[in-house]
Formats: structure tokens, sequence, C-alpha cells
């Protein structure tokens, strides 16, 4: 069977182990990915009783074969992690972004090819979400005993946030409980209960959480650097650094948010935000979930939400990367002031490899998304 069951038992020591590293740095310089390859984790028997040590034996089947690693990445920002981590080393890595041609995870469909890839890999890395239905179906079919997958998701544990329905927002067929209870939004723009137990649904964002980024980045380098031993101590100090960055950035993030005047961001558009508004207690109104499969606002929507804005005060209003925006000008020509700007923030959803080759990074993307969070959150 694919080794994906035994390797998410193992992951979750090693967020444990990442989180621990994280708050250590600033005192005696803690290093996440060393915690992550420590002894404490070699030494682990998995409730099914594979251990690591076993797990780990079987992944360096992978080096035994010869030729490069094959690491298959779904989305870019995994994609980009992973090139991280790998560093200057890219001739012991083949490495595949799938969807790089600018359609976005919630509609993509793997081709033959994509899917020869994917069953011949050593390493394959997705979000593990509703969009993601059909990995399922190929990891079924795969025959390759010796594959690592690495579920984004199940990884982060109870990281992993349900997407919610908040007041103003347009409901999916599949949102809420079928009586129309959403959960009420509280005076920050945060939901109530949102989703019936029996429909809910990951918000598969989670790339978008500088947090999760940390924690994902030390799993990643952990099974890297067990598929090729040889060069593991490079896959560490890559990953070390790397890590770092994220945390630093995180940083700045909160001390952004701590100090802006303004506390709530409002969409008219899809939100895929929820994992970073809610690492700094930002509020939010929107015009659609994260996944929505809605295309047009309705008119209580749109006046929910042009209510929102006089209410607030809010100078801008927000669409993601993909927008075409009409509906965000249509709730600044209702507005009282009529004169908001309009700011985009980056969900990364249909980044590809030629912006990577422009210079186009996660980071890079988390940073402008940072630039453009302290504009909203300012009053002029």
């Amino acid at each position: 069977m694919k080794r994906f069951i035994s390797i998410i038992l193992i992951l979750t020591l090693v967020a444990t182990a990442v989180l621990s590293g994280c708050a250590q740095r600033g005192q005696a310089g803690g290093d996440a990915v060393s915690l992550a390859l420590s002894s404490e984790i070699q030494n682990w028997e998995g409730t099914d009783g594979v251990s690591a040590a076993a797990l780990l034996g079987s992944m360096k089947k992978a080096q035994d074969k010869g030729g490069k690693l094959s690491i298959v990445c779904t989305t870019f920002p995994q994609y980009d992690w992973v090139r991280q981590i790998v560093g200057d080393s890219t001739d012991r890595v083949d490495l595949t972004l799938l969807l790089n041609s600018r359609i976005d995870l919630h509609s993509y469909q793997p081709s033959v090819g994509d899917i020869v890839r994917i069953s011949e890999c050593d390493l394959f890395i997705y979000v593990g979400g509703e969009s993601d239905g059909w990995v399922e179906d190929i990891l079924e079919r795969v025959v390759n005993d010796d594959m690592i997958v690495i579920n984004m998701i199940e990884t982060i544990g109870d990281s992993a946030k349900i997407e919610e329905v908040i007041e103003g927002m347009e409901k999916d067929s599949h949102d809420g409980d079928g009586d129309g209870n959403i959960g009420d939004a509280d005076d920050d723009g945060h939901g109530g209960d949102g989703d019936d137990e029996h429909d809910e649904e990951y918000d598969e964002h989670v790339w978008l959480s500088l947090k999760n980024a940390q924690i994902l980045c030390a799993v990643i380098a952990y099974v890297i650097s067990a598929l090729d031993v040889e060069y593991a101590e490079t896959y560490q100090n890559n990953a070390t650094g790397y890590i770092e960055k994220l945390d630093s950035l995180d940083s700045e993030y909160q001390k952004a948010v701590s100090s802006a005047p303004v506390k709530t961001l409002l969409f008219g558009d899809r939100f895929p935000f929820r994992y970073l508004v809610d690492d700094y207690g930002i509020g939010y109104y929107a015009a659609f979930s994260g996944c929505s499969a809605e295309t047009e606002a309705s008119f209580d929507t749109i006046i929910f939400l042009t209510e929102k804005v006089d209410e607030l005060g809010l100078k801008s209003i927000m669409v993601t990367e993909s927008s075409d925006k009409r509906l965000a000008e249509t709730i600044i020509r209702e507005s009282n002031l009529g004169n908001q700007q309009i700011l985009v923030l980056d969900a990364m959803q249909s980044v590809t490899i030629s912006d990577e080759t422009s210079g186009t990074t996660y980071l890079s993307i988390m940073e402008s998304n940072l630039n453009t969070i302290k504009e909203a959150l300012s009053y002029s």
C-alpha cells in the first residue's frame, strides 16, 4: 500500500517538534528541523505497528533505484517549498507542478500525463480538500508501494478549519443546515457555527497561514531527507533557514495587525483567506466562501456588504487575484463614500512555472499580501 497512512502518524510528532522549535529559537537557538529528526521520532512506533525506522527503511528504496527523486506537487505553495528545501541540489530531484496552466484548484482535472507522473513518483504532495477528490481515485489505482503521500490538511491536524459561512455571505447549496441557519457574525466579522455537522468541509487554503507553512515545510524536509539520506543535512539546513524566514514574516504580520487602526477586511469576492485572518485576529465579511461555486451575488448580499462598508467606514474593498472586480465596483458605487480603492490579496491559486521563473515565490507573495493588508487596515 502507498505509505500515506503511517506517515501521517509520524508527522503529528513532527508538527509538535516544529512548534517547540519555533518557541525555542529566540531563547536557545532551537532548530525546528533537527527537532523533527530527533531520536524521539526515530524511535517512535505508530498505532498500526509500523515504526519510524521501518518506514524510513522502506523510503530509502527510492535511492536504490538510482536517478533523481521524483516529487509531484498539485499546487504552487508546496512546489515552491520543495524548491527552497532542495536549494541548489536540483540535479537530485525531478520536481513537477501539476496545476501549471492558471486553472485553480477548484476547477482542475488531471490529464493522462498527470496520472502517469503521480503513479511513478517517489513523493506526492497534495492539499487534501474537497477539490482533491480525484486524488483518492488515482491513489486507489496506482501500483507503487514505495510512494510517499503527504496530505496537507491531514498533516496540520487540529489546525485544519471547517469552511464557514458568515452573516451576509451567499450560501452554496451545500452550505448551512438547509434551514438558512448559517451562523451570525460577531462584531468583528467572524462567523458563528456555520455549517451543519453533516455538511462540514475543510477549508482547503491551508497554505495561506505562515504557521501552517512552517509545519508543512518541516514535514516535507523530513521526508525528502529520508528519501535522499546522502544529502539530508543539506535539505535540513535549507529548511531550517527557510522556516526562520517564514517565522520572521509571521511576526511582521502580527506586529502590523496589532498596531493597525482598522481590524476588518471586506471582500467583494470569494474568501479563501480564513487561515490568514484567523492567525492574526482580523475580522472579515465576504460575498462568497473560499470554495464557493456561486458566481453572482444576490441583491441582499450586495446591500449587506455595502451597508457594512458604510458602517465600518472602510476605505478599501478586497478581491482575490482572479477577480473581475465587478462586484467590488458595484459595492463601491452603492456606498455613501463611493470612492473606495480595490485592493488585491493573492491566494496563490493560479501561479505557474512562468511566474516562478520571473522571480515569484511563496514568500514574495506573502510579503506582498502583508503590504496590501497594511494598506487596507489603515485609515488613509
